[in-house]
C-alpha cells in the first residue's frame, strides 16, 4: 500500500484523547491530528519520536491530517512502525490480491463479511461455496523483538476469536492473522499480562481448529506492504 503523496514529517509531541495527536512540523508549530488508533499505543506514542502523517482532501474534515507512523527505539534499535490501525486491512487486501499470503493463495477473497449466524463482520471471506475466514489484528507491541496482541483489553477482538472457533464448528476453515507493520518484531505472540482472557481465547480456538498466521511488513514513508511471514509462539 503505497502512501500518495508520500508522507509528510514531523515529531511526536504527545497522543492524547485517544483520537488525537500533537505533531511538532517544521515551519507550522504543534497541529494537531487525528489519531486512528483504539489501542493503547504503548511504545509507540513517546513524545519526542520521528512521525509522519497523511493529509486528507477532504475539506470537510476538522483534522485533515491522520498521524501515520512512528519511529520507535527498541533497546539499540530503531523501528518503523504504522500506527494507523486503519491500514492494516488495506495492506492484508494488497497481499492477498498480489498471492504474497502463502496460506491464503487462491480463488476469489472478499472484504467485510457477514459471521454467519451472528452479529458482526470479519475482515476477509476467501472462496465462495465454503468460506474461509480471515479476521486480521494489528501488531504494534514490541518487546525485545517480540509482538504481543493486544496492548489493551479488547473485548472486541476476543468476541471476534470466540466467533471464529464457532466458524470451525460449521465446517468452515477459520485463520487469525497478525498483520506486523512494526519492523522491529520478529515473532508474535499474545499479550497474556494485558488480555488474559483474549490469550485463553485464542488458545482455545487454536484447539478448535482455528489457524494463527502472523506476517511483517516493510513500513516506510512511502508504503507499508507485507513481506515476510512471522513465527507465532502461544
Amino acid at each position: 500500500m503505497r502512501f500518495s503523496p508520500p508522507l509528510a514529517p514531523g515529531v511526536l509531541v504527545r497522543r492524547y484523547k485517544r483520537f488525537l495527536a500533537d505533531v511538532e512540523v517544521a515551519g507550522r508549530g504543534v497541529v494537531t491530528m487525528h489519531c486512528a488508533n483504539t489501542g493503547a499505543m504503548l511504545g509507540c506514542d513517546t513524545p519526542g519520536s520521528p512521525a509522519w502523517f497523511s493529509t486528507a482532501d477532504n475539506p470537510k474534515r476538522k483534522y485533515p491530517h491522520s498521524l501515520e507512523l512512528v519511529e520507535v527505539l527498541d533497546g539499540a534499535r530503531t523501528s518503523a512502525v504504522c500506527v494507523n490501525t486503519a491500514r492494516p486491512n488495506a495492506v492484508v487486501a494488497e497481499a492477498l490480491a498480489a498471492g504474497r499470503i502463502t496460506e491464503l493463495r487462491g480463488g476469489p477473497w472478499r472484504r467485510e463479511v457477514a459471521i454467519p449466524g451472528e452479529a458482526g463482520r470479519f475482515d476477509f471471506a476467501l472462496g465462495d461455496a465454503l468460506p474461509t475466514f480471515v479476521e486480521v489484528k494489528s501488531v504494534t507491541l514490541c518487546r525485545d523483538g517480540v509482538g504481543a496482541f493486544p496492548d489493551a483489553v479488547s473485548e472486541r477482538a476476543r468476541r471476534h476469536v470466540g466467533a471464529l472457533a464457532r466458524c470451525v464448528g460449521r465446517g468452515h476453515r477459520a485463520v487469525l492473522l497478525f498483520c506486523v507493520p512494526h519492523t522491529g518484531i520478529r515473532r508474535v505472540t499474545v499479550a497474556d499480562d494485558i488480555d488474559p482472557r483474549y490469550g485463553e481465547a485464542v488458545r482455545e480456538a487454536v484447539a478448535a481448529g482455528v489457524e494463527v498466521l502472523a506476517y511483517g511488513c516493510v513500513v516506510t514513508p512511502q508504503e507499508v506492504a507485507i513481506d515476510r511471514a512471522l513465527p507465532v509462539g502461544l
